[in-house]
């Protein structure tokens, strides 16, 4: 009985190591399946598409160009004829990122041209490219 006593400490310190060991070899192993966060959809600025652009013409007042793409991003108080409108998404779970920029410049409060990455209404039948300076009609 006196034997029985003296192992059973030694055995459980045993045990204890031996599982101890056993979860610090099982956390390091790269066959258990990785467990990521949730990465929601990020959006941020103004969604600007072509259809938008296109119905933008030469001429038209600022009130006219904030009901058509809304409410610009930035204003610059150094350039009150300057709109941007930039538009960044990033699709969930993903480290793609969609960018797109729209530059709008106006003239005397009247629309003078548009630059950045949506063609224009009538540059896009010319074949121009995306991201060239585009005036619209």
């Amino acid at each position: 009985m006196v034997i029985d006593n003296i192992r059973n400490p030694c055995s459980r310190s045993i045990r204890l190591a031996a599982f101890l060991f056993a979860t610090l070899a099982l956390a390091g192993c790269s066959f258990i399946p990785q467990i990521s966060p949730y990465r929601m959809e990020i959006q941020q600025g103004n969604m600007v598409n072509q259809e938008m652009v296109s119905k933008l013409t030469v001429g038209m007042t600022k009130e006219q160009v904030r009901f058509i793409l809304g409410t610009p991003l930035i204003i610059d108080p150094f350039r009150v004829d300057r709109w941007d409108y930039v538009f960044l998404r990033q699709p969930e779970n993903s480290s793609e990122v969609e960018k797109r920029r729209i530059v709008v410049f106006f003239e005397e409060n009247k629309l003078k041209r548009l630059e950045g990455d949506v063609v224009a209404g009538g540059a896009k039948d010319a074949g121009a490219a995306p991201g060239a300076s585009q005036s619209g009609r």
